[in-house]
Parts: C-alpha cells; structure tokens; sequence
C-alpha cells in the first residue's frame, strides 16, 4: 500500500508527459499533415463528388427552370405592372436626385423572370442598365430592408480583402492587354461570377456607373469602401496619362508586396503568442488536475506542507474552485480592453508606443510600417499624385498612430512651403538610414526612387528581423515553460521526501 502511495506521483507525471506529448505530436504534425494530403487531393475529392451529383443536379435545375417558365396569366400581370412602371418612369423624368438607392427589380430573360436589388440613382437609369443587358424589366420598387440597412452601414458594401484585390487587378489587366474595353471586362467578370452574389452585384454596379458615362476611377468611387483609395488615385492619375494598364500591373505588384509583408508581421506576432497560450494551458492543466491528485495522496499519508508548496496548493485550490469566475473576468477584461483600443486613440497610441520600444518585437513594427510608408509613397510619386493627397492617402493606409501624426504633420509643413524630411527629423521611430534617403531623394529630386530603394532595404531586414526572433523564441520559451513548469512540480514532490523520512 506504501510502496502504491510513493510511486503513484511519479506514474502520474510519467504518464502525463507522455500523453502530453502524444497530443502535440497530433496537433502539430499529423493534424498538419492529413490536412496537407487533402490539399493536394482536392481534385480528386471534388471530381469524386462531382461524379455522385452530376446528373441530380441536372435534373434539379431543370426542375428550377420549369418553375421560372412564365404561364399566360403570369403575362398579363406582367403586362400590367409593366405599364404602371412606364408611369412611374415619366414622373421621374424631371427628377434631379443624385444620391442613390437600392431598387428592387423584376423581369425576364429569354421567357425565365429574374429578380434581383441594385443600387441606383432612379427608376429610369436602371430600367435602360437592365435592358442593355437583356432584361425585359416589368416593375421597379424601392429596397427598404436594404436602405435601412446602409444609412445604419451595415450593407455588403466591405473592404475586398488584399488576396481578391490581387487576382481583380490581374484579370483586369489582361483582359485590357488583349484588346477588351473596360465595360466588356467588367461585363465578362460579372458572367463568370454568377455563382457569387456578392461579387456579380459589385461587378454590375460598376457596369452601371460606366454606362453613366463614369470614369473608371469615379466608378471603383461610387462602390463605398470596397476599393481602397490609394487605388482609385492612381487610377484617376493613370487616365489622365493614358497607363492605365501599366498602373493596373504596378498595384498588383505592389499589393502582392504588401500581403507578403502582412503576412511575416503576423507570422512575427502570432507565434509567440501561441507559444504563451500554449504555456498558461499546461501551467492551467497541472494547476487544475495534476496537484490536486498530489494533494489527495498528502491527504492520505497525513502529510504537513508549508512554505512555497503551500503556496502552490492554496493557489491550486483557488483556481479549481473560482476557474468559471477567472475565465469570465479575463474575457471581459480582454473585451474591454480590445473596445477601449479601438475607440480611444490615445490609449491605442500608447499600447503602440510600448509595442515599438520592446525588444526584439520593437524593431520589426518600426520596419514593417517604414516599409509599408515608403513602397506606397513611392507608387505615388511615381504616378503622379499630388503630394498633399499622397499624404492623406498614407495617412489612412496605417493603423499606427505614431506614423498617422508624422503624416498629418507633414501635410501641414508642405501647406507652410517646408520640406517633406523636416518632419521625420530627430523622430525615435524614423531610422537614419531612412531619414537620409529622403533627404537625398529632396536633393536630387528623385524621390520615387529613393522610397523604392528604402522600402526594398527595410522589406528585407523585417524578414531578417522576423525569421530571427523565431529561431530565438522557440528555445527561449520551451525553455521558461521547462523552469516554470518544473518549479511548481518540484514544490508538490518535496514534501513525498518527508514521507520518505517517516518510513526510512
């Protein structure tokens, strides 16, 4: 029975550590894996399915189709509320309103009715849109759901994320390098994007804003906040000069960039964090069930415990019996802070000050936003947009407050006649080597070049920067995890020395 008590601590550890390591290795390695196989699979897993629903989803659509076939009472409904539109139409003639609004609209194509919301200025430029693109409209009425919905500014209208931003500008380029007009293009993406709501009445708002007689860049305007507007300056820049392909290629390349760097930024911040998690969950298990079961055997053999051990086990014992309350407060405390971020700046300024002066992860924000500055400023300079609204444009393109008051105060050095480098003069968070590029950039009076030359320079060492606080975290941290976790092991196993004193 003794010799039971003495070796079930140890059997326990033995076998904790060794599950423990089993679930990592499935975590991290064959979770990964069977996930990796799928990936290259996928063709087959798609063909396999494709094969097993071929021919019931034919017959389903043909069922759907069916439904849509208009009867002759049908007809003379649409007849009728085709009249009433017509009405509607001519009292609008005289209209003068430019703000628009969603419509809901009816119709048919090719003997099927069609249904849809789009946004417009009125009745009559939606009816012409439509039947430019071969819908006999019949009935035309005002979206107020939709409406509703977009005075509060919760519409579809949301930023395109960078990766279809990337794959838009592509295909439109080539599109216009193979001799399509830019109303073709965009008429030919809506097609291929039928099967995607949202992305078809982005296309077709877009169509509608070029059969308005809109520029292309008025046109990416009028979409809200999906397109963002360092694109739409260069756009409205390049057909003023004719390079509107060129430019095209130059944002793709520049947004390819740009993911790159957003993604070895995150890659930086997200392991540690990771690493720390993955630390408080294996301090939170030991805490939560592998001291209690010491605990019971002290209990037991009738041991006394004093000191740091008592320490560790009333701390034990609070949190088995408060881990709901715990859980509860840091989530609102995470809440709260995470709120007070986003709509105090002040707070947010200081949290990113604080995040740039420490080490290791100081340096790759300063890189990572010095990057992002200089390789945007320099497509600018290089397609000719005004440096006031280069500015404002920078200004908008970072989260970081520290860089947004560089910003805004070089906007008010160049409305006094300064130059732009006085205001990243003697700034902490401007490097040397930066400063003096844009200085000489000043001088020389090439400045595009020298913004491509520092971006390409910083793009480069915040890789460096990141590929090294990897190689240095993991160790580190396994390390402290190492120290941390066999402290509060070894403070519980001390007193078993004590019962090993009582039987010698």
């Amino acid at each position: 029975m003794t010799k039971n008590i003495l070796m079930a601590p140890f059997l326990f550890i033995y076998s904790f550590i060794r599950h423990f390591f089993m679930g990592v290795k499935y975590v991290f390695f064959d979770m990964w894996y069977n996930m990796v196989s799928y990936r290259i699979d996928k063709k087959k897993f798609k063909n396999r399915e494709l094969n097993g629903v071929k021919r019931e989803s034919f017959s389903n659509n043909e069922e759907k189709k069916s439904d849509k076939v208009i009867s002759l009472a049908e007809r003379q409904k649409i007849q009728q509320e085709k009249q009433e539109l017509l009405e509607q139409m001519r009292l609008e003639v005289n209209s003068r309103k430019i703000e628009k609004e969603y419509y809901y609209y009816y119709g048919t194509r090719d003997g099927v009715k069609v249904k849809d919301v789009m946004l417009a200025t009125n009745k009559i430029t939606l009816n012409n849109f439509l039947a430019s693109e071969g819908i006999d409209v019949y009935n035309i009425k005002k979206a107020t759901l939709p409406n509703l919905m977009r005075k509060l500014g919760l519409s579809e209208e949301k930023e395109m994320s960078i990766k279809d931003l990337i794959f838009w500008l592509t295909q439109v380029a080539t599109y216009l390098k193979a001799g399509i007009t830019i109303n073709d293009t965009i008429k030919i993406m809506a097609k291929q994007a039928e099967k995607n709501k949202v992305k078809n009445r982005l296309y077709r708002a877009i169509l509608y804003e070029l059969t308005l007689g809109e520029s292309f860049s008025v046109a990416l305007q009028n979409q809200g906040k999906v397109f963002p507007p360092l694109l739409i300056n260069m756009i409205k820049s390049a057909e003023a000069t004719g390079e509107i392909i060129k430019t095209l290629d130059d944002m793709a390349s520049y947004y390819t960039e740009i993911d790159k760097t957003r993604k070895e930024m995150i890659s930086a911040m997200v392991y540690p964090v990771i690493l720390l998690v993955f630390a408080i969950a294996v301090l939170t298990f030991i805490m939560v069930y592998v001291i209690p079961e010491f605990i019971k055997i002290y209990n037991q053999a009738g041991i006394k415990v004093s000191g740091f051990t008592l320490g560790i086990i009333n701390l034990s014992k609070y949190i088995t019996s408060h881990i709901d309350i715990i859980i509860l407060g840091l989530f609102i405390l995470f809440l709260g802070l995470l709120i007070l971020y986003k709509s105090s700046k002040s707070l947010r300024k200081i949290i990113q000050i604080i995040g740039m002066k420490m080490p290791f992860f100081g340096k790759i924000i300063i890189y990572h936003e010095i990057t992002l500055f200089t390789k945007t400023f320099a497509s600018l300079l290089r397609n000719s947009v005004y440096i006031t609204s280069s500015m404002e444009i920078l200004t908008n393109i970072t989260n970081n407050e520290v860089y947004k008051d560089v910003m805004v105060e070089t906007m008010s050095n160049i409305a006094r006649g300064d130059k732009i480098s006085k205001s990243f003069q003697n700034k902490w968070f401007i490097p040397d080597v930066a400063y003096y590029m844009i200085v000489t950039g000043e001088s020389t009076g090439e400045m595009s070049l020298m913004m491509e030359k520092v971006a390409s320079y910083y793009a480069e060492a915040h890789k460096n920067k990141v590929t090294n606080l990897k190689s240095f975290l993991e160790p580190i941290m396994i390390v402290i995890l190492a120290i941390i976790v066999g402290i509060v092991i070894l403070a519980v196993v001390i007193p078993m020395f004590s019962l090993y004193g009582q039987l010698g």
